[in-house]
């Protein structure tokens, strides 16, 4: 029996063995492996060139003058003979061919003498009419002489004499940046800046995002049926009313908005009264339980604080655009500042609306939930069997017809019964069946399923590469380095979010299990027990997401999307590889300052 299992161990592995060689030989022929290639005359010739050209970066460059040696050449031979011999000063640089007279593609030799010792330049056939084309390069010796072979290009035949020349180059002075350099210096500056701009948006949305993408603080998060299906209904209602809400004030304040003295009086007003209503609506203490008239005028102060919160935002935004455009103005060179203040302000006011539609989702899907909660708990099972048919009947029909609006907005049906009708009757039918089937009372795993579909976004958001989104941000906002900021910060939302979800998934369950026993919710627990465990790695992850968003800028330059990249392109398509050496100099500089930097950081805060 034992070697029985010996001899079918061994034959076992002798197949595994057989299978990966067949695997391997099957990728040499799908990856199109050629070794010949490799050997090739004219392939090692370029690449040696290649190779040489990127080891002397285009860095500095020289006053330079240039000098014409030329001499008679006749291209082909004339059927006369040629019996005039050419005069040259033997005391001064000059060439000397070997044949005065040739035919195409024939070869001959160009010989200099008193040339400049140890120089170097080009070799050129010089038409009659003017055009020059470049031979070969000659290299003096330390006599000032050189000896070389060229071939006669193909060139329409003349009666008349033309010219081999060759160009004597003499540097003076001390060494100068060459326009190469400064030029791949702006850009490096332009591609660290891009890649700071969408690390901090990258950052900033990914660490709340983290912690709804993290699976041990969702997965025990539960709802019941009633109050998920009146969140569902609420949180697009009110997000409808938000928007909208804000729309009309900001319709209400066109009359003032290019005054800067009304829109700054409004803006301190509508804070202070925002500020001081907060107040009164959220007492510090609560002594007793409020009454119902107390509970109505606290919402009414809550309501009245938050109307002039957004109004104070929206003058806010207006104002910093009022103010930007005038210091942009005033400042002169420190212009960037007040830019910097107009697109603040331009920014907030783009996304006010968005963030109050959010607002009022949230609120009435909270206060929804609440009042789900009061049902649930003061209602017979039959009553709440009842309600839940109706509410997920209504949520499902809601639910079903917002995701079919969005598949109709790219794929443009225009069809009634398909982008609308038939989702609200089957997403009703299906939210029909869902509460038909579940207890009243059942808590429902809403907490896993939100998990579930955020990773499942930042997943697809991840497979697609920055040089794809950059395609795309370039044609929503024009060619140029914001395009790459968008574009990375976009990749850096779906990469950190993972990584930061990650490290919360591995903290400690003590101090989470300690703060959960005390009664917090799930917003206490994520400020006293999960975040002073995950600070440290948080900052290791995002100054390293900024080094690889240097990296990645190289690449989306070459789509449009600014930073270095766009003049390393522009070099390799030139063939000019000195020119872009230099640029391969910078990145490597950059990343390796920028990853000394970050360790030192680190070092000091974590």
């Amino acid at each position: 029996m034992k070697n029985k299992s010996s001899i079918l161990k061994s034959l076992r592995n002798g197949l595994f063995v057989a299978i990966g060689i067949i695997i391997f030989a099957y990728a040499f022929q799908v990856t199109n492996v050629n070794f010949e290639t490799t050997r090739s005359e004219v392939r090692i010739t370029q690449l040696t060139r290649v190779l040489r050209a990127l080891a002397k970066p285009e860095l500095f460059e020289y006053n330079t003058t240039e000098e014409e040696i030329s001499t008679e050449f006749y291209l082909p031979c004339p059927e006369a003979s040629i019996t005039e011999e050419v005069s040259v000063n033997l005391d001064e640089p000059y060439l000397k061919l070997s044949d005065i007279c040739a035919s195409p593609k024939e070869v001959i030799s160009v010989e200099g003498f008193n040339f400049p010792p140890n120089t170097e330049g080009p070799i050129n056939f010089l038409a009659q009419s003017g055009v020059k084309r470049q031979l070969a390069n000659f290299k003096s010796d330390s006599d000032g002489h050189f000896l070389i072979e060229v071939e006669v290009p193909t060139r329409q035949p003349v009666a008349e004499a033309q010219h081999i020349g060759a160009t004597i180059r003499t540097t003076s002075g001390l060494p100068m940046w060459s326009d190469t350099a400064k030029a791949t210096w702006d850009k490096i500056i332009e591609t660290v800046f891009i890649a700071l701009l969408a690390t901090t948006i990258g950052t900033a949305a990914s660490i709340p995002t983290s912690f709804i993408a993290a699976r041990n603080l969702m997965k025990d998060s539960t709802s019941t049926i009633t109050s998920t299906a009146l969140n569902l209904i609420g949180f697009p209602a009110g997000f409808y009313v938000g928007y909208q809400f804000c729309k009309w004030i900001i319709d209400l304040l066109s009359p003032i908005e290019k005054n800067w003295l009304f829109t700054l009086i409004g803006m301190i007003l509508s804070g202070f009264i925002a500020y001081f209503t907060l107040r009164k609506g959220l007492p510090s203490e609560d002594i007793k339980k409020p009454t119902n008239t107390q509970k109505l005028k606290m919402f009414g102060l809550l309501a009245v604080s938050a109307l002039f919160a957004i109004l104070s935002i929206l003058l806010f935004g207006e104002f910093t655009r009022l103010a930007g455009i005038e210091l942009e103005r005033i400042l002169g060179s420190f212009g960037f500042l007040g830019y910097a203040l107009f697109q603040i302000g331009d920014i907030t006011m783009m996304l006010a609306p968005a963030l109050t539609a959010i607002a009022f989702g949230g609120v009435l899907a909270s206060v929804l939930n609440r009042f789900g909660q009061t049902l649930q708990d003061k209602s017979s099972a039959k009553v709440l069997k009842l309600l839940n048919l109706v509410f997920s009947a209504v949520a499902g029909a809601i639910l079903f017809a917002l995701i079919m609006a969005l598949i109709n907005w790219f794929y443009q049906f225009n069809n009634l019964k398909i982008s609308l009708y038939y989702p609200i009757i089957i997403g009703a039918g299906v939210g029909l069946i869902l509460a038909f089937i579940a207890k009243p009372k059942q808590p429902l795993p809403t907490g896993f399923i939100i998990y579930t579909i955020t990773r499942t976004i930042l997943n697809a958001t991840r497979s697609i590469e920055p040089l794809v989104m950059a395609i795309v941000a370039v044609i929503w906002v024009g060619i140029g380095p914001f395009a790459g900021s968008l574009a990375l910060a976009l990749h850096t939302i779906a990469a950190l979010t993972k990584l930061y979800s990650e490290q919360v998934e591995s903290i400690d369950d003590g101090p989470l299990e300690a703060v959960q026993a005390t009664g917090a919710n799930k917003l206490q627990t994520i400020i006293y027990a999960v975040i002073p465990q995950i600070i440290p790695p948080y900052i290791s992850f995002t100054m390293y997401r900024w080094d690889i968003n240097v990296r990645m800028s190289t690449i989306i330059g070459f789509v449009g999307g600014g930073g270095i990249g766009f003049l390393l392109q522009q070099n390799i398509n030139l063939l000019s590889y000195r020119a872009a050496s230099v640029q391969m100099l910078a990145i490597a500089i950059v990343v390796s300052s920028m990853d000394y930097i970050s360790s030192k950081i680190r070092e000091q805060i974590v």
